[in-house]
């Protein structure tokens, strides 16, 4: 008896993640279709796209973007439904013909379609960390009302999510956990000299040893304020205190995250440093599929490095600590000031080390306001902190 496939959305597409939740899915065809796709302006890429899989909605940003799709699939006899603007991307999220959602949106723009998705109760798989950073508590709480399911992409926390002793939220307590060690390769710069990385250039940023990302995401890797972010991120995914989550530098990336217990015990996820991993954990849940990725070689490993971060280095990660024991607005500011910084440097209008400097300097000059109880109120932070940043910048 055949098993009716699981329809797929795939938000960001065209990004990393995207690409290489299709690659997943095109493995496994008689598991899963595309029911829809979704770009902002790459509309060759998603062109291919919907070429290969058919998704029966494929959306993107603007209106003149939508046309020259649609003109292009129609041409090759592809009837994919052709939409654009915010409140497609929206009515996709939510739709309730898709079965689960993979949110790779990149940055606070990936907040409210995401949150679409839980209030939606569907399953999201998510690889946006700004929106648990942005509005963790509003978040979680949605999870739990509406009767979502959750489960996170990024290496670090799905490792963590597969090293704990249950699914859902935990509680560090009543399963024994000790603490959440995050684990860090330290990008491109863990060894350069301090005072040469004020000459650091962005192909240099976003040239990672180890990962394939998109070019925001290797700059917060190079400054380690992805990892700060996570930080954050796991407080809320896990409900751990910040206390008991404690970054570890391990170059290698084979061992993507572990979780310590009282008695002792540090379990550990290893695998080679490839997306599709995580994905594929995320897509079949709670069962195991093939993720196309090659099996990690024990005996060729080597050497196993662990250190501490240093934060004179890398103060981004001082400074998400610090907005996590703020509480209230203070993460949304962080993150905004920071994707205000990253694009500026990778537009070449500030240096790499005025980087964090924008981010402090954000964060002291805005308020930080406490209960926050609505998506609109963390939105409008989020565009006030962002105002702050581009006035320093300017």
């Amino acid at each position: 008896m055949a098993v009716s496939r699981q329809k797929i959305t795939v938000l960001g597409s065209t990004g990393s993640i995207g690409v290489s939740t299709l690659d997943v899915i095109s493995i496994h065809q008689d598991r899963y279709q595309v029911y829809a796709l979704t770009a902002n302006s790459r509309v060759s890429e998603l062109q291919r796209q919907c070429e290969k899989f058919h998704p029966e909605i494929a959306v993107v940003g603007t209106a003149a973007a939508a046309a020259v799709l649609e003109r292009n699939l129609r041409a090759k006899g592809i009837q994919t439904q052709v939409l654009y603007g915010r409140s497609s991307l929206m009515a996709a999220a939510a739709s309730s013909q898709s079965d689960a959602v993979m949110c790779a949106i990149v940055g606070a723009a990936g907040l409210e379609p995401a949150l679409a998705v839980i209030k939606a109760g569907k399953k999201l798989m998510l690889a946006n960390k700004e929106a648990l950073v942005m509005s963790g508590h509003l978040f979680i709480e949605a999870v739990h009302r509406y009767g979502a399911t959750l489960l996170p992409i990024d290496s670090e926390h799905n490792a963590i999510f597969q090293c704990l002793p249950r699914a859902g939220r935990y509680s560090s307590h009543l399963q024994g956990v000790s603490k959440i060690l995050l684990t860090a390769s330290g990008g491109p710069f863990l060894h350069r000299p301090v005072e040469m990385l004020e000459h650091v250039t962005p192909e240099e940023a976003i040239a990672h040893p180890k990962w394939v990302m998109g070019r925001k995401i290797s700059v917060d890797s190079a400054t380690m304020m992805n990892k700060g972010l996570e930080v954050i991120e796991a407080h809320w995914l896990f409900g751990i205190p910040a206390g008991q989550i404690e970054v570890v530098i391990h170059p290698q990336s084979v061992i993507h995250s572990m979780v310590s217990y009282i008695d002792g015990s540090i379990l550990a996820q290893m695998g080679n440093p490839d997306m599709r991993i995580p994905i594929a954990h995320a897509l079949a849940y709670p069962d195991r599929i093939s993720s196309g990725a090659s099996p990690l070689d024990l005996t060729a490993l080597g050497t196993l490095q662990f250190e501490e971060p240093d934060f004179n280095r890398f103060p981004g990660i001082r400074l998400a600590y610090e907005a996590l024991e703020a509480g209230g607005s203070a993460p949304t500011i962080l993150n905004a000031a920071n994707e205000v910084a990253v694009q500026a440097f990778l537009d070449r209008r500030i240096g790499f080390r005025q980087i964090e400097t924008l981010v402090e300097r954000t964060m002291e000059k805005v308020a930080v306001v406490q209960g926050i109880s609505d998506i609109g109120s963390i939105l409008s932070e989020d565009h006030k902190a962002r105002a702050v940043a581009e006035g320093f910048i300017a």
